[in-house]
């Protein structure tokens, strides 16, 4: 007696939805406490600026008497008088201008230079290129003595040109660092596309190169300004005139100068006016930044 079995059809394999990956237990942990991890990271960077904001908008009673309540009314003369009696105003505009113009020339420079030795081979490209990263590290408080007697043979101390100098020197090496490998990792054959179609070398470099490294453009030029807008040593050395500060010289200057009647609310004010621009320059280049970490890991 012969026995008929029929095959039955294989259960069908389930099916994830779009764009989910299926994770073992151990890529749920890495992921759960990369998450967690993350989560009390910004609670620790968030909370200290969430109270400084709050802090603006209260006396000066009210931020000694309960410092973590919320303010009972906004006080927005606390931002007038740190803009206008404090000099807020004055060394925020003195800070955009220096540190405007000395980003323009550090980039402009820096691009320059990181694309010459990255593309084209030389006597001496090595021993200037290790000669800028040794600028990397070399300790900047070691180089205050010089840069003060050569400023001062210049006549550029205690001047805004002066110390838009010393930035852009302050900030080259690490624009050249940085920008050499990714000028380095363009394609040649666009290179040699451009110059078979009669472009010069400069065309070359402002019109092709220069646009496909706007990532690392952009990216670089957020650490510089975050750099230069937040240098206290520099300034302080070089620009002893109260007309001349920049914000973080005006800054250590208002809480100093009050003694132990310290205007907080004024004070905490002044500090948001600080960090707004910081802010705002992230949020414009936000997208060229990710851009360039993807850029950098995908070769």
């Amino acid at each position: 007696m012969t026995t008929l079995t029929r095959d039955l059809p294989a259960a069908p394999a389930q099916q994830l939805p779009p764009g989910k990956v299926k994770q073992s237990g151990g890529d749920r942990a890495v992921s759960t406490t990369a998450h967690i991890l993350l989560i009390i990271w910004m609670l620790i960077v968030l909370i200290p600026f969430l109270w400084v904001l709050m802090s603006s908008f209260k006396t000066s009673s009210q931020v000694l008497s309960n410092p973590m309540s919320l303010p009972t009314s906004l006080h927005w003369a606390n931002y007038y008088t740190a803009w206008e009696q404090a000099g807020i105003g004055k060394w925020f505009l003195n800070t955009v201008i220096v540190v405007g113009c000395s980003l323009v020339i550090v980039m402009v420079l820096g691009a320059m230079c990181a694309y010459v030795l990255a593309r084209f081979t030389f006597p001496g490209n090595r021993l200037v290129y290790y000669s800028m990263l040794a600028g990397l590290t070399f300790p900047i408080f070691l180089a205050i003595v010089p840069l003060f007697f050569t400023l001062k043979n210049l006549g550029l101390i205690n001047t805004l040109p002066g110390l838009i100098m010393t930035y852009v020197a302050f900030a080259l090496p690490f624009t050249v660092f940085f920008l050499h490998s990714f000028f380095a990792a363009l394609p040649k054959e666009i290179y040699e596309a451009s110059q078979v179609d009669g472009a010069s070398e400069w065309r070359t470099f402002f019109q092709v190169m220069l646009p496909m490294a706007k990532p690392g453009m952009a990216a670089v030029s957020i650490f510089n300004f975050l750099g230069l807008w937040n240098q206290f040593l520099l300034p302080v050395a070089l620009n002893a005139k109260p007309d001349n500060y920049v914000l973080t010289q005006g800054m250590a200057s208002f809480a100093s100068s009050a003694g132990y009647a310290v205007d907080f609310g004024s004070l905490f004010a002044a500090v948001v006016i600080t960090i707004v621009p910081v802010l705002v320059v992230y949020v414009i280049f936000q997208r060229q930044l990710q851009g360039s970490v993807s850029q950098s890991t995908i070769k």
